[in-house]
């Protein structure tokens, strides 16, 4: 029904925001890790939403990008899992992390969300776990855009395959699969880098 709403922020309270658009104060119910990027009050702000219908209710919720809100409806398509339960996870859990802890299989650190155990954490990763794949969580890797087989395709950028390289022999000095990625994620990229390169700058995130 809506792609996105645009406009002066109006309103932040604990998980919902009110963005002035045509005229109207639009009540957003957002994660934590939109309200901790939000412009100040009175600056504009693009809003990329969902429209959730209830018996008993009715919400818009959005996200500061698309990618975000792509994961979003990733998560209410899995049985049991409502949009505040979403909403949860991803306040919990940035997209970036939680596609990481799906590929991985961490269970322990997706059950960390509010109301979410750990049988519906395996759920998640059970549903999920096969329309991603590793590329998602490398620097760059994600589109936020389903093909036609609803996987989710990634974005080939200069030094992707430095950064697989270095992800691999992350994972082979005994560091999960979680772990590496994100080291290698936080490596600012560019496209002459080398796998050592790349390598040797990731460690220094995971000594400390």
């Amino acid at each position: 029904m809506f792609s996105y709403i645009k406009g002066p922020l109006a309103e932040v309270s604990e998980d919902v925001i009110v963005v002035e658009a045509g005229n109207i104060g639009w009540n957003i119910h957002v994660p934590l890790s939109v309200l901790e990027r939000l412009p100040h009050i009175g600056e504009e702000v693009q809003i990329y939403t969902s429209f959730q219908v209830r018996e008993d209710a009715m919400a818009l919720y959005g996200f500061l990008s698309r990618q975000d809100l792509q994961m979003f409806r990733m998560l209410l398509g899995v049985n049991g899992i409502g949009p505040k339960a979403a909403l949860g996870i991803l306040s919990t859990m940035r997209p970036e992390d939680l596609r990481m802890a799906v590929i991985s299989e961490d269970a322990k650190s997706i059950a960390r969300a509010p109301g979410i155990g750990a049988k519906t954490a395996k759920r998640i990763i059970l549903d999920l776990k096969d329309r991603m794949k590793t590329e998602d969580i490398l620097p760059g890797g994600f589109s936020g855009e389903e093909t036609a087989s609803g996987r989710m395709p990634a974005v080939q950028l200069p030094g992707n395959g430095a950064a697989k390289e270095a992800v691999e022999a992350l994972v082979a000095l005994g560091y999960s699969l979680s772990e590496a990625s994100k080291a290698v994620r936080q490596v600012p990229m560019d496209g002459e880098m080398t796998a050592e390169a790349v390598l040797k700058a990731s460690l220094k995130y995971l000594v400390f």
